[in-house]
């Protein structure tokens, strides 16, 4: 036990106290000869100081107690600026220096949050890209630069309602932002169209749903796209067309040479080359015209058992699963077209036919189908771009199946997803959505 802690300090008094008492006692027996008077005199005469003595111990410790109470409220207000002298050696002096240590530690704590809050905000509102948050009630509470340049004549937006804001803006933003989706739409701005992507997202702020519009501009990035694009497809076709019009070329001189010998025998080989060439350049620009012109899916209610046979007599797989007991409702050439050639990627894979499944299943209003292969799987690399146009590993390949499944799938509001399986091999998923369908 320390010499100067409160459990030593109360111990001392009571002590003194103690001895006090008994010499009180002891002196009051000697004079009036008489235990319970004398007693009774001792305590009338001892009760005034005890008071005293224990108000005299008790006020310090209750005027730090009601300090450090206030304290505590203020650091609850988030003012922690409060500090408490200290002038005690006991556990009390210790509480003290603990809470004023809380408070040093609490201050730094808030002033880097407010230097990390003001970066963050410094870079948010300098951002090119949009940024609305909007809460339940449809009133803006933030909104940074680039979201008051272009939605709101770079007027503050906060407290705002979102709708006034929209239908002060352009249409073709009200009709995207109704839509409840990302999406691209162009505006005229200037005299000049521009292109924006359009983002959405929803998430729990302090108990409460609030959504975020993140809005930037795509013009440059979709020119610079597009040109890399067709730089791209110029090197696909030159490229395409010098390994058919070389032999051609070439074999067209041979066959020269041979008319003039009255080689006429081997001219039928020559042709055949040729026209073996002209069909591979001429499938290979229909492919590209098809990418080109995809036209809108039609969609009806498919009935599992015919399309399968159907699919099953231009593909081998094997049906993992029962398909569903609905019908699916999307545009059977372009789905079964998809199919096939997914199909023939994984016949083509080097997986064992029998190895070859398509699964069909719904999970909630979404379709799935699989087609599932245990050929060697993709690399990360083909995997990232294995959907991109014009992207082939193979060396006779035009890079646009994958790219127009995906186009298919898209149109039909889908997706396309791929990864490797374990185990080897790869799966390809088509995630079509099944809403409400007209009568």
């Amino acid at each position: 036990m320390r010499i100067f802690s409160l459990e030593g300090k109360l111990a001392a008094a009571l002590l003194l106290w103690s001895i006090l008492t008994a010499a009180c006692v002891a002196l009051l027996i000697a004079w009036l000869d008489t235990p319970v008077i004398a007693a009774t005199f001792a305590v009338l005469i001892l009760c005034l100081p005890g008071l005293w003595l224990a108000r005299r111990l008790a006020r310090p410790v209750a005027a730090l107690i009601r300090a450090l109470s206030g304290s505590v409220t203020a650091f609850g207000d988030g003012d922690f600026s409060f500090s408490i002298r200290n002038t005690r050696r006991d556990e009390v002096g210790d509480l003290v220096d603990a809470h004023n240590e809380l408070g040093r530690v609490l201050r730094e704590q808030r002033q880097n949050l407010f230097q990390r809050e003001l970066l963050l905000d410094t870079v948010v509102q300098n951002t090119p890209t949009a940024l609305t948050l909007i809460e339940p009630g449809g009133h803006v509470v933030y909104a940074n630069l680039a979201a008051r340049a272009l939605l709101n004549g770079g007027r503050a937006m906060n407290g705002s309602l979102i709708d006034t804001i929209v239908s002060e803006a352009p249409p073709q933003f009200a009709e995207a932002l109704s839509a409840g989706a990302d999406s691209l739409f162009s505006v005229e701005l200037n005299h000049e169209e521009e292109t924006f992507h359009l983002s959405q997202r929803t998430f729990k702020l302090q108990g409460r749903t609030h959504r975020m519009i993140l809005l930037r501009r795509m013009t440059r990035e979709l020119s610079r796209q597009e040109v890399a694009t067709w730089k791209k497809v110029i090197r696909v076709v030159s490229h395409e067309l010098n390994n058919s019009l070389a032999p051609i070329r070439s074999l067209s001189h041979s066959g020269r040479e041979l008319a003039r010998r009255g080689e006429l025998q081997r001219l039928e080989q020559v042709f055949g080359t040729i026209e073996e060439r002209a069909e591979h350049l001429g499938s290979f620009v229909q492919g590209y015209a098809h990418f080109a012109k995809l036209p809108t899916p039609r969609a009806s209610s498919i009935e599992w058992a015919p399309f399968l046979a159907a699919l099953g007599q231009h593909s081998q797989f094997t049906l993992a699963g029962l398909p569903p007991a609905n019908p699916g409702w999307f545009d059977r050439a372009q789905i079964e077209q998809m199919l096939i050639n997914l199909l023939k990627n994984a016949r083509e894979s080097g997986s064992d036919p029998d190895s070859i499944e398509l699964a069909i299943g719904e999970r909630g209003r979404e379709l799935r189908i699989d087609v599932r292969d245990r050929g060697p799987g993709m690399s990360e690399t083909v995997l990232s771009n294995a959907l991109l146009p014009f992207y082939s590993t193979k060396r006779s390949g035009s890079g646009l199946g994958l790219a127009l499944a995906r186009e298919i799938a898209e149109a039909h509001d889908g997706r396309l997803q791929l990864a490797n399986r374990a185990g080897g091999g790869l799966q390809v998923s088509l995630i079509l959505p099944q809403g409400i369908r007209p009568n």
